[in-house]
């Protein structure tokens, strides 16, 4: 019985034939996937230049950008009837086949038009100006810094920004790194509201600006309290006193010294800085003079590209030092000075995530994976 069942296996394995491959068929296939690749990949290019003249059209609509990628993916249907009029043989062209053709035929699309729609081939975008005044009210004899990040697609010259101060115009402002700057020292020591406008033009024309103001004024700084004056200090204050400084600029930090000494942070409580003679500083059965200051940080929102590390970003800062000098009679309480001073958050860089181009080669890849394993999968079952 083993004999004949191995002898059967033996005629079995004999009758067995190589199927003869055909090289003709194999060539006319290629041949066809090929050119059908490469029609896809035409018509992507040709529905790119269609929908960049849409998107021209477009501008200012709302829905611009889903109605070109609607336009796009529904257009795709003529890839079929171009294969059918060129007498395209589609008799075996699977899913696989047809799934090809459409990622080629879409990523050629997407690839091409947001290359055209882009500078130096398309621009339609004015510059964007992003401005900050420090600080935006001033005390007499100090300092406000107009700063502007001037960002445009094609790019910005000096020559093409123009600023006026309380309509006269400036030029003696600094331009670098895309951040327009300029410090006014107010030498005549005027008071009152000041209005500035900066203005931006590209290669092409479009313009941006923006215009905002800043105050000079002796109570930027001031304190219901009590200040007394050199030659005669307020009332004798103790541990228990809350001394309150109301600051009328937007700033980042309010801080005060006293006859000269270390700098002793005041705390925002409400609408008012707060101290005590409590903290470390303060001398005990004295007469002292306090100068108060405060200082405004800021930091522009920057862009953060993928697999990028976290850049430096430039800080942007200025003081107020209050005019006022305030003058205490401090008590001998054995509790003066002996409290640590408080410590103050900071302002700290901020940034964007951007992904850019990344997020399309990260697509392409991951649909080059997904066919990848579909191709092994398939030899597999074959």
């Amino acid at each position: 019985m083993a004999k004949r069942r191995k002898e059967k296996d033996e005629e079995e394995e004999i009758d067995f034939k190589i199927p003869k491959f055909d090289e003709e068929k194999f060539l006319k296939k290629e041949r066809r996937n090929i050119k059908t690749l490469f029609i896809s990949f035409l018509f992507g290019l040709v529905m790119a230049v269609i929908t960049f003249g849409f998107w021209a059209l477009l501008q200012g609509h709302f829905l611009r950008w889903d109605l070109i990628f609607l336009l796009a993916i529904v257009n795709a249907i003529w890839i079929k009837y171009m294969f059918i009029r060129l007498n395209i043989d589609l008799t075996d062209f699977g899913k696989k086949q047809w799934f090809t053709t459409y990622a080629v035929y879409f990523f050629t699309w997407l690839l091409v038009f947001i290359v055209i729609v882009n500078p130096p081939f398309y621009d339609e975008d004015s510059p964007k100006i992003e401005a900050v005044v420090l600080p935006n009210m001033q005390e007499l004899g100090g300092t406000v810094k107009i700063i502007a990040k001037i960002t445009d697609n094609t790019g910005i010259e000096q020559q093409n920004i123009d600023f006026s101060l309380n309509g006269e115009d400036i030029d003696d402002f600094t331009y670098e790194n895309n951040v327009f700057t300029y410090t006014f020292t107010n030498p005549d020591n005027l008071t009152g509201d000041f209005d500035f406008i900066v203005t931006a033009t590209d290669v092409n024309g479009y313009e941006g600006s923006i215009n905002s103001s800043f105050t000079y004024s002796n109570d930027t700084i001031k304190s219901p309290t009590p200040i007394g004056s050199d030659t005669s200090p307020g009332p004798k204050i103790t541990y228990a006193n809350t001394i309150k400084f109301d600051v009328g600029a937007d700033v980042s930090r309010v801080y005060y010294t006293i006859d000269g000494g270390k700098e002793i942070n005041a705390t925002l409580n409400g609408d008012f800085y707060e101290t005590t003679p409590e903290y470390e500083g303060w001398p005990k059965d004295k007469a002292v003079a306090v100068t108060v200051y405060a200082d405004i940080i800021f930091y522009f929102v920057e862009p953060l590209a993928l697999q990028t590390e976290i850049p430096e970003s430039t800080q942007y800062n200025n003081t107020i030092l209050d005019t006022q000098i305030y003058y205490f009679n401090v008590s001998g309480d054995p509790t003066i000075g002996t409290k640590d001073p408080e410590t103050v958050t900071l302002p700290q860089p901020i940034f964007y995530q951007v992904p850019g181009f990344e997020l399309v080669a990260l697509l392409i890849s991951l649909i080059a994976v997904v066919l990848i394993f579909k191709y092994r999968k398939n030899n597999r079952r074959i």
